[in-house]
């Protein structure tokens, strides 16, 4: 049958490979969201899994090889969608690929999945495929919650009257996977036997309304045949959970106490085991490599200098910051995998939408918490061209898990019995900042953009799955690795170069220079005075941010670095490392801040969360918004920094 076209751009525009042989089977995974429709297809793909753009389109699909007894099917990941009538650009992309396509750039097969506990509702997609001569599988997922709800579905009944193979499955225990497997396999037998199915259309009417009429008056007949609903059935414990979690008072509320837990715990928990790996770092790691370079007879001191002060203090003392996101990474799994976290997306939307920002906007933002290049990729889940733009635009003042190394060192340097607290502060002042910076921008650019309301599926609360609490903890915390394994190796790279060299003029030769009279101190010391209003103008600190454009990891390893040339000779474990920088970087705030060193480095913890983020989210936001409004959107976001920074500090040390 059609073939869907082999390849897809990923999402850094390269071509990827297909991952299953070019005549196998397609199979389109479609869906409304929180159906499980993604949990299962990233079950049943596994490490075979890619991500990337359709070609031609800037929207993220999955991909994947699915290996079955038949041989591997081709599974494609399409984004979830209500129905095949797009409102955005990623629901237009299902119904380009499904209806619109020519006939053979159109999957072989259509899997359908919906929830038991909203039937209806997920079956208004699968009544529009059916409108198409597609083979069509239907797997049902969450029916333990529905028979909790006192909800049973005869899979059966729901066949016959759909016309179609409906299987019964758990994605998040992997149960039911034969049968899907088998009733595709036999779909895919029978494609050419596929027929529409028949619509019951009064004579002439034949407009939209009528379709949705009719197909809603077809999902209704559905579901009454096969749908039995206790006449007792008892309240569900998320109806219960969510009179307290959805309160317009309490909901907030508990939203700010979960999230001050999380930072509390992570902090509390990872503080013995950072300063157990900074000792292995600054002492056996760095001890280690000297008596190799001394074994080698490589005894030259660019080349120990490099290595030791270079990549072993610099990528060190950010791998040091592994434990910290681990933990951070695997509680907010948690909190996601419950259910939890779609309900703060409420919470949080109704404060947006008070202020007039799209409700559906929280989306993009709430990712852009973990990352924000991803966030920006997001924002193509809304419908209008300017939302878009503005999203795009307040997405880099959400303090990514990157900022969060930044945070958590300086607090535990400067605030050591309220590093949690502290670290809770900064991410409750993005939040402020986004609303505050949205708010201002609707008010002067697009004062007549209307917004619209969060339309969104509240999965039932479940306990986490420890294998998909697993896997998302190592997917996240793997991208961190990448970005510390890349372009921080490059940084440090950089940064060593910058420092072995004498600035123009001044004494010694590369390799042997006094920090202070490197090419880098000559370079960071251009923009300091401008740091000045803020208490912290040090060519250290100006260069720590200067590097902190490419990624906000390299602040940490930047001031490794520089520190750590500073005073090559300090042998000492308790001397070294994370104490010994953090007591650095004390004095440098407490010399440049005239004493009022908290002032000072709360200032430059706020322009750390305001400014740039990384030049990977500039590239995302050029891809989605273009060069004016990213230009536009840096100029933003280093004017708030730097005029935040020299408010805090101005005002924080008179009345400290």
């Amino acid at each position: 049958m059609a073939r869907v076209s082999p390849a897809a751009p990923s999402c850094h525009g390269e071509s990827s490979t297909r991952t299953a042989p070019a005549l196998s089977p397609v199979v389109a995974f479609v869906g409304a969201p929180n159906v499980g429709k993604s949990t299962l297809f990233n079950t049943l793909t596994g490490s075979k899994r890619t991500m990337g753009n359709w070609p031609g389109t800037s929207v993220e699909i999955g991909r994947g090889a699915w290996p079955t007894t038949r041989g591997p099917f081709d599974a494609i990941d399409f984004p979830g969608a209500y129905s095949l009538d797009p409102q955005s650009p990623d629901e237009e992309l299902t119904r380009d690929l499904l209806i619109d396509a020519p006939i053979q750039e159109r999957p072989d097969a259509v899997l359908v999945v919906a929830d038991a506990t909203a039937l209806t509702r997920s079956l208004y997609i699968a009544a529009q495929v059916r409108e198409h001569p597609y083979p069509v599988v239907l797997a049902l997922t969450m029916l333990d919650v529905a028979r909790r709800r006192g909800i049973r579905v005869d899979t059966t009944a729901l066949e016959n009257h759909l016309g179609c193979a409906v299987v019964a499955i758990d994605p998040r225990k992997g149960t039911g996977f034969d049968e899907l497997e088998d009733a595709v396999g036999r779909a895919l037998e029978h494609a050419d036997q596929a027929a529409p199915r028949e619509r019951d259309l009064p004579t002439g009417e034949a407009d939209e309304f009528a379709l949705a009429d009719e197909r809603f008056a077809w999902i209704d007949a559905a579901v009454e045949a096969s749908t039995v609903r206790a006449a007792n059935a008892p309240v569900a414990l998320t109806s219960r959970i969510d009179s307290v979690a959805l309160h317009p008072i309490l909901g907030p509320l508990l939203f700010l106490a979960v999230m001050w837990g999380v930072f509390e715990l992570t902090t509390t928990i990872a503080a013995p085991l950072q300063d157990g790996l900074d000792q292995l770092v600054s002492g056996p790691v760095s001890d280690g490599a000297r008596w190799l370079l001394a074994a080698l007879h490589i005894d030259h001191p660019v080349v120990t200098g490099f290595l030791v002060d270079g990549l072993i203090a610099g990528v060190g003392a950010l791998l040091t910051f592994v434990p910290l996101m681990a933990i951070m990474f695997l509680l907010l799994a948690l909190l996601e995998d419950s259910g939890y976290m779609a309900r703060a997306a409420v919470v949080s939307d109704r404060a947006m939408r008070a202020i007039g920002l799209p409700g559906k906007a929280f989306l993009p933002l709430l990712v852009g918490f973990g990352c924000n290049v991803p966030a920006i990729a997001a924002t193509r889940v809304l419908p209008d061209a300017k939302q878009r733009i503005l999203t795009s635009l307040l997405i880099p003042f959400t303090s990514c898990s990157a900022r969060l190394t930044v945070y958590v060192m300086l607090a535990s340097t400067f605030f050591p019995d309220r590093a949690g607290t502290v670290v809770f502060a900064m991410y409750v002042i993005s939040v402020a900042l986004v609303i505050v910076v949205g708010l201002l921008l609707r008010t002067t650019l697009w004062r007549t953009m209307g917004s619209s309301p969060l339309v969104l599926d509240l999965p039932p609360y479940q306990v986490p799955v420890p294998r998909i609490i697993a896997s998302v903890t190592w997917v996240k915390l793997r991208a961190f690795l990448q970005t510390a394994a890349g372009i921080i190796v490059a940084c440090v790279t950089l940064v060593f170069l910058l420092q072995a060299t004498p600035a123009p003029g001044a004494d010694g030769r590369f390799g042997a220079v006094a920090p202070q009279d490197s090419l880098y101190a000559a370079s960071a010391e251009v923009i300091t005075p401008v740091f000045a209003p803020a208490g912290f103008d040090d060519w250290r600190t100006s260069g720590a941010l200067v590097t902190g454009f490419v990624a906000k990891e390299a602040v940490i390893s930047s001031w490794a670095q520089t520190y750590a040339l500073e005073d090559p000779s300090a042998q000492d474990a308790e001397q070294q490392g994370r104490s010994q920088l953090g007591r650095a970087i004390h004095h440098t705030f407490e010399t440049t801040s005239g004493g009022h060193t908290t002032a000072a480095i709360w200032a430059f913890m706020i322009f750390t969360l305001a400014y740039t983020p990384c030049v990977a989210t500039l590239a995302a936001q050029k891809r989605e918004i273009g060069w004016g409004w990213t230009l536009f959107g840096i100029a933003l976001q280093l004017s708030i920094a730097w005029a935040l920074a020299v408010a805090v500090f101005q005002i924080l040390s008179r009345v400290l």
